[in-house]
């Protein structure tokens, strides 16, 4: 999984859609934001069909999709409140985006 591997995330789920990942995340996080491909998480580019779901857990964890081409897609685990707080503020402001857009 590239750099993404050197975190050593928890590996929840393996083996799944897109549709599958951004619906686990949606149901099983605190907070979850949507984005579009090419963002970039942990200094990786987040690459699936869009919107790409990202979830935040009250501990500061936060739960992403990362797919790995010839290995799937897989939802991620890893604790990182500094970067959580960097996803709620991009999530905030994509949100804002979004509603002037209409």
């Amino acid at each position: 999984m590239g750099c993404i591997e050197m975190l050593k995330p928890q590996i929840l789920l393996r083996g799944i859609s897109f549709r599958e990942a951004r619906e686990y995340i949606e149901s099983s996080c605190d907070e979850c934001y949507h984005f579009q491909p090419g963002f970039r998480l942990f200094g990786e580019y987040i690459i699936g069909a869009p919107p790409i779901a990202v979830g935040i857990m009250k501990d500061g964890s936060i739960v992403f999709p990362y797919t790995k081409p010839c290995h799937g897609t897989f939802v991620l685990k890893h604790r990182d409140e500094a970067e959580a707080e960097r996803v709620r503020k991009l999530g905030r402001e994509e949100v804002m985006r979004s509603l002037k857009r209409r």
